[in-house]
């Protein structure tokens, strides 16, 4: 008698391939996705325009030297006092206040941050004025 060995056909599919193909896409858009959305200031920075406009409000000026000396209106104070400063103006205007930060020429961009994360607390509108060119 005759013994037929059958022939079977596997019907598995091998997923070694398949997952090695995943975790590469899975590493390129991890990788493409940290690009796409630098961490960064959203700085608007000032435009040009012909037209003079005219204020009848005096706006506070901030000023900041290249050594981290900060002066509000021409006097001298500390960050801590003039956060507490711009705080009692911000609580006392009716509307929004409006200031204007000037910083030295080299003065590092960590001095102006302060006082623009200040404004944002308490929702100040400051102005950066930059040196002029000649």
């Amino acid at each position: 008698m005759g013994i037929k060995k059958r022939s079977k056909v596997s019907a598995e599919f091998s997923m070694s391939s398949l997952t090695d193909i995943i975790f590469l896409l899975l590493i390129f858009f991890m990788l493409t996705s940290s690009l796409v959305a630098p961490n960064a200031l959203n700085l608007k920075l000032p435009g040009s325009s012909k037209t003079k406009v005219t204020t009848t409000s005096k706006t506070d000026d901030v000023s900041i030297r290249k050594d981290g000396r900060y002066y509000l209106n021409n006097k001298r104070v500390e960050l801590a006092a003039l956060d507490q400063q711009l705080a009692r103006m911000a609580k006392g205007k009716s509307g929004k206040l409006n200031i204007t930060i000037s910083p030295d020429s080299g003065t590092p961009t960590e001095y102006v941050v302060a006082i623009m994360d200040i404004a944002l607390r308490y929702h100040i509108n400051g102005i950066l004025v930059t040196e002029l060119s000649k």
